[in-house]
This record gives structure tokens, sequence and C-alpha cells, in this order.
């Protein structure tokens, strides 16, 4: 269990409270994610590239690269690991010669299957006994703080 990151009484407003609550829920969520990656020997950028090939069925690379927001040179690492170790497989585009699609193994969709488990059970453990307008408060703070942060980044 991590520590508080941050200790209060130094904050000036409930904005800066807040934020350090958003910076002690991403190391603790951060910390709770490695733990079941760990588990299953995987990385968060192997998981994540097995989480989309699980949602999207058989892409290119190129389609991974834009997805990821990486280099193309970052998948082909990401997949020749992924593919050593048995959970993706490159095969021929049935359309484009020049293309090749990555697709999950049977290895790979079992442990799509049990990142997906593990996903609903931490949905549920952590709201699952929460009152429906607090969730709903919930959900509508945090898609207004991502909304700022990605009008951010655009702005970059």
């Amino acid at each position: 269990m991590v520590k508080s990151v941050h200790n209060e009484p130094n904050t000036n407003s409930r904005a800066e409270a807040a934020l350090l609550r958003l910076f002690e829920l991403a190391v603790v969520l951060g910390e709770y994610m490695e733990r079941g990656l760990v588990q299953r020997k995987l990385t968060r950028a192997r998981a994540t590239v097995i989480w989309e090939l699980h949602h999207r069925g058989a892409v290119t690379q190129r389609v991974l690269s834009e997805v990821l927001r990486v280099t193309p040179r970052n998948v082909t690492g990401l997949v020749d690991a992924l593919e050593a170790d048995g959970f993706v497989a490159r095969t021929a585009h049935p359309t484009d010669r020049r293309a090749t699609l990555v697709t999950l193994t049977v290895r790979g969709r079992r442990t799509a299957t049990g990142l997906a488990a593990d996903y609903r059970r931490g949905a549920e453990h952590l709201f699952g006994g929460l009152p429906a307008a607090d969730l709903t408060g919930f959900l509508a703070t945090t898609d207004a703080v991502l909304a700022r942060l990605r009008e951010a980044d655009r702005g970059r």
C-alpha cells in the first residue's frame, strides 16, 4: 500500500486538494495495475497492445501506432516481443500485400480475457457500493478534468 504522496496542511485551495488526490490516485492505480501485469509477465505497453487487439481484432502495425500514439518503430519492438512470447502473431493482410496484420494467439486471447475479467472485478471493487448519485458526480467531474487535459494537450 502506498503512503500519501502529499501532505494536505500546506494546501491553499480545494482545487489544489483535488489535484493532490488525483496525483495520489494515479500512483495507487499505477501500482495496482503493475501488480496484475507483473503476475502475467507483461509491461503496461505490451498489455495495452493486447487490450487493443482484444477490442479491435486484427490490425496493422500502422493502426496500432496511431491508436497507441507511439512511433511505428516502438510498435515494431512491442509486437516483436509479444510475438516472441507467444501472445501475438503476424499474418498476411488479405487485400494489401505490403501490409501485415497483428492478431492475438490463443495465449494472447486467454490473457486478454483475464485482463478484461480483472478490469470488471476492479470496477466492481472500486465503484460497486457507491450510491448512483456519487458515481454520476464522479463521472461528470472526471469527464470535465479529462476534457481540460485533452484541450491543453491539443494546444501544444
